[in-house]
């Protein structure tokens, strides 16, 4: 491994990601040398017990960077990455300890884990798509830190795939597309979040296409 590079996956098929732990409905295949994530149940019967959240099972300090690559390939839907993300009173995120979860939202953003989540492919309402915006929330709470504008385009016009960029420094987070910044935001906070887990998430019925993620430290 290179020096200061904790984590390299190049997510070229379901092979890459057999360690990984999914919560919710997950469906995995390859996808032109890349990992296509979608759901297999039905939002419109399901609801929001349709979506599903997909972690790394590495366990990982402050002061990193986070980078993938990503293409959606089908809307509606919305896209998110968890980070920093681990059990309330010092508990491991997997511990038996806290309870189930099954990929359904609140479980995540206001149950017994804190995290920051970046949602940053927020086509699933109407909305969503007429105002454009990343959102960072801190929970559990679910708190709106930060919020900036989204480039990513449509599926019809997505020119390939875009890198994707967390910067998670102590108080500090930043987040970039393509090397555009969409936001900063320090935590003023008595309750900085320090390292944890990342994970992806979707919302159903969007189909979307991963690669080459890598976790660096700062």
């Amino acid at each position: 491994m290179e020096t200061g590079i904790l984590y390299r996956n190049p997510l070229a098929g379901p092979d890459d990601v057999a360690g990984w732990v999914a919560e919710g409905p997950l469906s995995l295949r390859s996808h032109n040398g890349a990992l296509e994530l979608s759901g297999t149940l039905d939002d419109g019967e399901f609801g929001d017990h349709a979506h599903w959240t997909f972690w790394c099972p590495e366990e990982f300090p402050d002061r990193i960077r986070i980078s993938w690559e990503f293409l959606p390939l089908a809307e509606p839907g919305l896209a998110m990455l968890f980070f920093t993300a681990a059990g309330q009173g010092g508990l491991d995120l997997f511990s038996p300890a806290l309870a189930p979860r099954t990929g359904y939202y609140p479980q995540y953003h206001s149950g017994d884990i804190d995290a920051l989540h970046v949602s940053y492919f927020r086509h699933k309402f109407p909305s969503e798509r007429a105002f454009r915006t990343v959102n960072l929330r801190k929970s559990a709470g679910f708190e709106l830190v930060a919020q900036g504008a989204d480039p990513l385009p449509p599926t019809e016009d997505a020119a390939g795939f875009y890198r994707l960029e967390v910067v998670k420094d102590g108080p500090l987070v930043g987040f970039s597309i393509n090397g555009l910044l969409l936001f900063e935001w320090r935590d003023r906070s008595d309750e900085v979040l320090g390292g944890g887990r990342i994970g992806f998430r979707q919302m159903a019925p969007l189909r979307a296409a991963y690669r080459n993620l890598v976790v660096e430290r700062l």
